[in-house]
């Protein structure tokens, strides 16, 4: 599941990362976005066995440019929803450990059968 996520935000032409995984002596893209799996649970048991996957990922994008921030992450909801994921609300602020760096994250769901 995380490849499509991957998938889906590679052609916009960014860097996308696993959030946390920029090594200690790499500078910050100017641009990037970052992903992280908070859950993958089973739901919807029958005759003892899982039915489906809901898989729970956070997407995040961070820039130099506050207003791209927030930009890409209206184009990646609409993105990640023709893939079929389910997106919960229109976002939120994430912090950057960057003071030249903006972003904004999104949760985001798909259930695999």
């Amino acid at each position: 599941m995380e490849e499509l996520l991957i998938q889906t935000l590679e052609p916009f032409g960014y860097p996308v990362r696993r959030q946390g995984s920029l090594g200690t002596q790499e500078q910050y893209p100017d641009h990037f976005f970052t992903f992280w799996n908070n859950d993958s649970y089973d739901d919807s048991f029958y005759d003892n066995g899982e039915f489906k996957t809901v898989w729970d990922f956070d997407v995040n994008f961070y820039s130099v440019d506050p207003a791209l921030t927030y930009e890409m992450l209206d184009r990646a909801q609409a993105a990640l929803k023709e893939k079929g994921f389910i997106v919960s609300g229109r976002g939120h602020d994430v912090a950057s450990d960057e003071i030249t760096h903006t972003g904004r994250g999104i949760n985001v769901y798909k259930i695999e059968v």
